[in-house]
């Protein structure tokens, strides 16, 4: 398998996971300070979605310019 697919792989199932938990963090810390769930669910949602795609961008990133450095 070439390295561009293993990173690829990688991200696509490691990205998720890393929303999820930015999700969780989120919610949990959020709803202590703030009163109305509406925006806690909100904010968490947007923190999740943010941390998705940084992490396939940077995937992708990495898929490109690292079999060029090896």
């Amino acid at each position: 398998m070439e390295l561009r697919h293993i990173i690829l792989s990688i991200t696509v199932i490691l990205s998720p996971l890393a929303a999820i938990m930015a999700f969780l963090i989120t919610y949990e810390e959020y709803k202590r300070h703030y009163p109305e769930k509406r925006k806690v669910l909100k904010k968490s949602l947007e923190m999740a979605f943010f941390t998705l795609i940084f992490f396939l961008a940077l995937g992708v990133l990495l898929a490109i310019i690292l079999p060029f450095c090896l």
